[in-house]
């Protein structure tokens, strides 16, 4: 074996958040970045932060960052020595690590027979049957035929999950209870699974229903060392994708630590594994954490989102143990030397609204501020930038570090709740009402726990007429003329009291409320936001951003878009499937057209019984947010 040479030049072939993360330890070991970039991150943070950029491409991450070719030969012209792929991507394409490898560079991740050998999670399963690691009871079987995976399905017991065999991140996974539903689910998690990764088989799951997600940092070098850096839970999930992340698990005892870290290090081994991969263990929790109650999921071959916690319990800097590994180095620590140091905690800050189902939320990030010494931010955005429809909705991770989980949970709600970002909506009054809640400060944990509380964690909540009115005196504390402002506002008249009936514009609806036109002082009950922008103030209640403006109209609260029928694009996408045609009876809840936009499906129901009186949505059609796609006729119009 050769002796190790430290690398020189890196380029990542990634954008954003984990691009940032990886030139900023690459920065601190001295070691010259490369970005690559499409037409939509001309500007984006991970290209001005490195030291050199190259442009691969258009906007579609087909036609740039999925295109390996490019990215070869952008490290070849700029020198690079290492290709680190960050995640998702081509970062577990064992194709593409090997023609990164047979032109001459050196590939951060492990060989590409370990990706094989795990890239494909029927494959995976058996290996790990034949290595003694536990697995959770299910199909494997090549036949794919729809009769033979219900048949399975029915054997193996509902409720189930049907898994894309080389999925990942979420996709290509549903789950379902009831027998006449699988037909469809299956349909859907193949058509989910060939746009995603371009492989449409499928395995069965017996679906676990107190589950929780645990998971194994494991870490292998060239030398044959492999070590496990301990467990987070991930069981913090909304539609199978992760939501909170903590380390180490809680309510996890020595015993069955060891012995799901002892299985883990046994997969990696089985596979001959260099470099960082996680283990993906499911365990059913219905009565606490067990060793016998664990099973093998999955095997993630790169680094993961959630690493953060990780290294904040550890001391340990992954990225840059990637890079010695990869360069020959022998892993910087031996298992007894790696101990677990207080409590991490790491959320997942996303432009989406959870108030339309976490519709993705595109658009300028005209104000953002995350940032205080209480926290660990992971970002590849800045104010200035834009959300772009054709990634994932990211915005940061927030990643906090304290000596025990309750002080862990405190500190990551406190930060989420002051943090501001606007116009574009966000997930972080949910994220604040997540962590708050009492299943959560408890450790009452599974997967479906945000499903179950669903629609009390995505109500935002009220404003208080205290709160709007304090809002108004707030919107005119700099008037020069106070008085005449006040008596021109529609609606106004004085009182006994010395208040008036107001509107006020709330997110676009027009509100009401008992107005004290008193003169702005300190009886102010809320934080407001020094932001404002075009006659618009910002407050924050409970984590949530709401936009108040003066309503100048006669008014009337404001109705939704689907009120004529006309049932509209929420965001840039694609139709993947139209259910219906002009002239067809639907009822309330019935599925009308399904939008793939920033790789997730969104199915568009009817909001009423009625008739399609128009249809414009096309099967592979491109369309605009706000484009009509369908309008109803209501099934009592006249």
């Amino acid at each position: 074996m050769t002796d190790p040479k430290p690398i020189t030049s890196l380029l990542i072939a990634n954008r954003g958040e984990i691009a940032c993360r990886i030139i900023r330890t690459a920065r601190a070991m001295g070691i010259r970045t490369v970005a690559v970039y499409s037409d939509a991150d001309a500007k984006a943070l991970h290209v001005r932060q490195a030291d050199e950029a190259v442009h691969i491409g258009p906007s579609p991450a087909r036609e740039s960052y999925l295109v390996g070719e490019r990215i070869i030969a952008a490290a070849k012209a700029t020198g690079a020595e290492a290709i680190h792929p960050g995640y998702g991507f081509l970062s577990e394409n064992a194709d593409f690590a090997q023609s990164v490898i047979d032109a001459g560079i050196i590939w951060v991740g492990p060989n590409p027979d370990s990706i094989r050998a795990m890239g494909l999670k029927d494959a995976a399963k058996e290996r790990m049957i034949a290595a003694g690691v536990p697995v959770t009871p299910g199909y494997l079987g090549s036949d794919q035929s729809p009769e033979r995976l219900a048949a399975e399905a029915a054997a193996v017991g509902y409720p189930v999950l049907i898994k894309a065999v080389a999925g990942g991140g979420g996709k290509g996974m549903r789950r379902v209870d009831d027998p006449s539903d699988f037909a469809d689910a299956l349909v859907s998690c193949q058509r989910e699974a060939a746009s995603s990764f371009g492989n449409t088989q499928v395995l069965i799951e017996k679906y676990i229903l107190s589950p929780r997600h645990i998971e194994v940092q494991v870490f292998g070098d060239t030398h044959g060392n492999v070590v496990h850096l301990f467990e987070r839970d991930c069981s913090l999930q909304r539609r199978h994708q992760k939501v909170i992340e903590e380390a180490p698990a809680p309510g996890m005892d020595a015993a069955t630590r060891e012995a799901i870290c002892a299985a883990a290090v046994k997969a990696a081994k089985a596979v001959d594994y260099v470099g960082a991969g996680t283990i993906e263990f499911i365990a059913d929790a219905s009565e606490g954490l067990r060793a016998d109650r664990i099973w093998f999921m999955e095997m993630n071959t790169r680094l993961q989102v959630e690493h953060p916690v990780t290294e904040e319990i550890t001391g340990v800097d992954l990225v840059e143990w990637q890079l010695r590994v990869a360069s020959g180095e022998v892993l910087p620590k031996r298992q007894e030397e790696l101990s677990i140091n207080g409590w991490a905690m790491e959320a997942r800050l996303y432009a989406e609204d959870p108030t339309t189902g976490f519709l993705p939320s595109i658009g300028r990030l005209v104000s953002l501020d995350l940032y205080d010494d209480s926290a660990r931010v992971d970002t590849g955005v800045e104010e200035g930038s834009e959300v772009s429809p054709f990634y994932d909705p990211m915005i940061a991770k927030v990643i906090v570090h304290d000596e025990d989980r309750g002080g862990a949970l405190r500190a990551l709600a406190s930060h989420l709740e002051i943090a501001r970002v606007w116009p574009v909506k966000t997930n972080k009054g949910f994220l604040v009402r997540l962590l708050q809640s009492q299943d959560v400060q408890d450790a009452k944990l599974d997967t479906g726990l945000i499903e179950r509380n669903f629609a009390t964690l995505t109500q935002r909540p009220s404003l208080s007429a205290r709160t709007l009115s304090d809002a108004s005196a707030w919107l005119l504390r700099d008037s020069s003329d106070f008085n005449r402002l006040v008596t021109g506002l529609t609606g106004f008249r004085v009182n006994r009291n010395d208040t008036a009936r107001q509107r006020m514009q709330v997110d676009g609806q027009s509100v009401a409320f008992e107005y004290d036109p008193t003169p702005p002082g300190s009886r102010f009950e809320h934080g407001f936001a020094d932001l404002q922008i075009d006659g618009s103030q910002f407050v924050q209640v409970e984590g949530d951003i709401f936009e108040i403006r003066w309503d100048r109209s006669d008014g009337g609260l404001a109705h939704g878009a689907a009120a004529d029928g006309a049932i509209l694009s929420p965001m840039p996408g694609r139709i993947i499937a139209v259910e219906v045609a002009a002239g067809d009876v639907v009822t309330k809840g019935q599925k009308l057209v399904t939008l793939e936009a920033m790789k997730m499906e969104h199915s568009l129901t009817a909001p009423f019984d009625g008739t399609v009186a128009e249809l414009t949505a096309v099967d592979g059609g491109q369309v605009s947010e706000g484009a009509v796609l369908v309008r109803l006729t209501a099934a009592d119009a006249a």
